[in-house]
């Protein structure tokens, strides 16, 4: 038999002959010659040892052995049809999904209006959004369950690329229970003197604030620990303590003064978030339509 390759070839050939019943109209649909339709038909007959039309004075028409190949012919170029179909609306952004992994916090204080503009110019791509720390975002891309991971930086992994998106900036803030403490410049050593409210320990600011801690020589223990941003911000709002929060997700309480932020005789480095990949990957059309977005 022939190979696979040119067997699609041959029972193209053969669909359009039986569909119109006509060679010459099979050559005309698909840009071919008579007599290559012709040779074709007879190459498909030759491998099966079977003959799949006869002639009739309207053109051609199936034999009963031509007729039970057609059923199965039809159905796969229906499928082909269909796959064309898709692959067209999802390079054209008409189908597809997008599935992003990454923090509460990002998606809601940085992600979010990229997400809505996205939205509203592709709605027919069906977003899905996985909450998690970062080792679990890390975990999610590698396991093929999201396209891109939105995560703080450094990531050191060679199996990820990193694209760097923006930057953010940490602080510590405080409520109106704090209020002497407007205006004063604090060291470590006084700061820690005040119940201290972190993240959970997987988050990367509770990491670099922990090790900036340390190279100072301080252990930076929290008398509270939460699982969210909107959590450190209330609890430090109600004076429970004084949070670290990343200064643009707390900038509506920092303008109407409902949080101050505490200042240290230290500088705290910026944080940078960057959209993670799989190397070498391709990513998807929507995926990469978006990373257009945020860039």
């Amino acid at each position: 038999m022939a190979s696979m390759t040119n067997n699609y070839e041959l029972y193209k050939v053969f669909y359009w002959a039986a569909k119109t019943g006509s060679l010459t109209q099979a050559a005309k649909s698909l840009y071919l010659t008579q007599p290559s339709v012709s040779h074709a038909i007879k190459q498909l007959e030759e491998s099966f040892g079977l003959t799949l039309f006869y002639r009739t004075s309207k053109g051609v028409a199936l034999t009963q052995e031509g007729s039970i190949l057609y059923s199965y012919i039809e159905q796969s170029q229906i499928l082909i049809s269909l796959a064309e179909e898709k692959m067209a609306a999802l390079k054209n952004l008409d189908s597809g999904e997008l599935r992003i992994g990454g923090s509460d916090s990002l998606f809601k204080h940085y992600l979010l209006p990229y997400l809505e503009d996205f939205h509203q110019k592709h709605p027919s791509i069906r977003l899905h959004l996985n909450h998690g720390t970062t080792p679990e975002v890390i975990t999610f891309l590698k396991e093929g369950r999201i396209d891109l991971g939105v995560v703080r930086m450094p990531i050191v992994d060679s199996q990820l690329e990193v694209r760097e998106s923006i930057q953010l900036q940490d602080c510590f803030v405080a409520g109106s229970r704090y209020a002497e403490l407007k205006g004063v410049v604090l060291t470590m050593d006084l700061l820690l003197q005040y119940p201290v409210i972190l993240f959970s320990r997987n988050s990367r600011a509770r990491m670099a604030i922990s090790e900036i801690f340390q190279n100072y020589g301080y252990n930076l223990k929290p008398e509270i620990e939460v699982g969210s941003v909107d959590l450190l911000i209330e609890f430090a709002r109600r004076g429970l303590g004084i949070s670290y929060v990343t200064r643009e997700f707390v900038t509506k309480e920092l303008e109407e003064g409902s949080l101050f932020e505490v200042q240290l005789d230290v500088e705290l480095p910026p944080a940078h978030v960057g959209l993670m990949t799989i190397r070498n990957m391709p990513l998807s059309s929507s995926a990469s339509k978006f990373i257009e977005y945020v860039k």
